[in-house]
């Protein structure tokens, strides 16, 4: 358990510099959608070459008639998240911006975990859940101060 959670917070790593990486490209193409469209072209090229490699089988057209619509919307739900923190980052800086950012992703994840939505087994609210939700909450405010 301990590798994952290290695991996790190297991805985390990864979320600020990814931010800045894009918001520098914005200013060569012009637009925050310019920007988040070379993004995924990019990582869309090297999963290409991922899948290729390690010959990973991809079917599309059974996975499509098993699967519910709205499992098909995380790569929607990606461009819009490049696109916004490609707007957001100069103007709130990556500590409060990536800290906001982790604050939404808190609220949302009790609630999906509270209801079991997309796919999450289910873990009820309790007090000590909604209380690290709120310090994260606070931590918004902290470093923005």
């Amino acid at each position: 358990m301990a590798g994952l959670l290290l695991l996790a917070v190297a991805i985390g790593f990864l979320l600020p510099v990814q931010t800045g990486v894009n918001a520098e490209l914005r200013t060569y193409l012009g637009h925050p959608v310019a920007a988040a469209f070379v993004s995924f072209g990019v990582g869309t090229v090297g999963l290409l070459v991922a899948v290729l490699s390690l010959r990973i089988p991809v079917p599309l057209a059974e996975a499509w008639s098993q699967s519910a619509w709205w499992q098909w919307s995380g790569g929607l739900i990606g461009a819009i998240y490049i696109a916004a923190v490609v707007v957001l980052a100069p103007r709130l800086g990556a500590g409060t911006l990536i800290d906001a950012v982790v604050g939404g992703q808190m609220v949302a994840s009790v609630v999906l975990d509270h209801f079991g939505w997309a796919g999450f087994p289910v873990h009820p609210v309790s007090v000590l859940r909604l209380l690290g939700a709120a310090l994260v909450i606070l931590g918004v405010a902290f470093i923005q101060r």
